[in-house]
């Protein structure tokens, strides 16, 4: 509720849907299927992972190189690295630990991956391809590096024709964050500032 009321507040134009993850589930699961089936993704224990390798021009908006990535990923030994392919490989469907929330799946009781949720609610909604795609400048790679793959993957179809990401607000030159406390909400810049003065300084 706070959030609508701030984004009102700046003037921005509601959204027709505000979907909810719980509400893909099997969608997601279906996708993760069909994804494995093509052969672009594979188990390992329980988690299911993209074949970075298959994706045609993988990195390609963040400006990266499948084998620049590789060399960056070289050096890892954990536990979940050794349960892939290749190092760059990305979750798809992640298992469940004891205690953690988790939905039945032909892989045994997990949760969606990262990206996943996202090629799916869209694809579903706006279908196999977006006119415009949104975002911060951190979410270029790997966020929506993977969503491209994996729903070009899946659909043979370009993902987004026109991709836009915003960069960040700073304070004294260093970018907000909670972690360093120095940040300010929307909601608080609004009992002293016009919304659309707000608006506009976010824009410049």
């Amino acid at each position: 509720a706070a959030f609508r009321e701030d984004v009102t507040a700046l003037g921005v134009k509601p959204a027709t849907r505000h979907p909810r993850v719980v509400e893909f589930m099997a969608d997601i699961i279906r996708f993760v299927e069909d994804l494995i089936e093509k052969g672009f993704a594979y188990e390992s224990q329980g988690d299911v992972y993209f074949r970075v390798e298959k994706s045609h021009n993988y990195a390609k908006l963040a400006n990266k190189t499948l084998e620049d990535l590789e060399l960056g990923a070289s050096g890892r030994t954990d536990e979940e690295t050794a349960r892939k392919e290749n190092p760059v490989d990305f979750a798809l469907w992640k298992s469940s630990k004891p205690g953690e929330i988790s939905w039945d799946s032909p892989w045994g009781p997990g949760r969606p991956g990262w990206h996943i949720e996202c090629s799916v609610m869209s694809t579903e909604i706006l279908g196999d391809t977006i006119d415009i795609h949104g975002g911060g400048a951190d979410l270029e790679f790997p966020h929506h590096t993977n969503e491209i793959a994996q729903s070009e993957a899946k659909t043979g179809k370009a993902f987004a024709n026109y991709w836009m990401h915003n960069g960040f607000v700073n304070i004294d030159n260093v970018k907000m964050s909670k972690s360093l406390g120095n940040f300010i909400t929307v909601h608080d810049a609004l009992k002293t500032l016009d919304g659309q003065v707000l608006r506009f300084f976010f824009a410049t």
